[in-house]
């Protein structure tokens, strides 16, 4: 059994000082990049400018979820810069596995995200072509909203499927999740929990961390 991985979010962090965010979070797992282009979702954020800051500032591998319309063009740029997931959402496109391909070629790990709101089953055949399904908690675009419990239900369908050794894939969750949420999102069978006001927003960042992945520890039925 492999430990949970913890994702902090940056979109939570000091934007003005970036690489010594990275450096608060030593220990985590993945350093989780929101990618938001004001089209996809209203909100703007960064883009692959400082994603490749970033790459030179720290060790921690990065994770880039990408909230942007026309992936296949996007996409694989974040892949050739070094990330080492590059998430996309399935609502973006009409061929992610063509997308996922391209990333892959690129040199990442690919990704396919779902909005709360979008069934899991339409995508259940294509999910062998991917590394990482992040199922989002909360509606994509903008940090600090409250966890979604009802999404869980994809987490759990999608890690029985994991389980009896039909896929391969690590299973990530995005959106409210905190010393008071994440314990469920374990149960149900996540991997990777990306967190971001609950790790940015205290006093001990790799506490914070650490924290949560015992917490998510404790939870889990197949994480140790």
């Amino acid at each position: 059994m492999v430990s949970p991985m913890i994702a902090p979010s940056i979109l939570s962090a000091d934007f003005a000082r970036l690489a010594a965010e990275a450096d608060a979070v030593s220990g985590a797992d993945w350093l989780h990049v929101d990618v938001m282009d004001a089209h996809f979702v209203p909100n703007l954020t960064l883009g692959l400018p400082v994603v490749e800051s970033l790459l030179k500032a720290t060790n921690i591998p990065i994770d880039c979820h990408l909230m942007i319309e026309d992936p296949a063009r996007w996409a694989p740029p974040y892949a050739e810069a070094g990330a080492y997931n590059v998430t996309f959402h399935a609502e973006a496109t009409d061929d992610p596995s063509a997308v996922a391909r391209d990333i892959r070629a690129a040199g990442a790990k690919a990704g396919l995200s779902v909005k709360p709101g979008t069934p899991i089953e339409p995508y259940l055949e294509i999910l062998r072509n991917f590394d990482t399904l992040l199922v989002m908690s909360v509606e994509p675009g903008f940090g600090g909203q409250s966890f979604m419990p009802e999404v869980l239900a994809k987490a759990k369908a999608v890690r029985a499927l994991v389980d009896s050794g039909d896929l391969r894939l690590t299973v990530e969750i995005d959106g409210g999740i905190n010393s008071d949420t994440i314990e469920q999102a374990a149960e149900a069978g996540i991997d990777c929990f990306v967190a971001g006001s609950a790790v940015y927003n205290t006093a001990d960042p790799a506490a914070a961390v650490r924290d949560l992945r015992d917490r998510a520890a404790r939870a889990s039925h197949h994480l140790s």
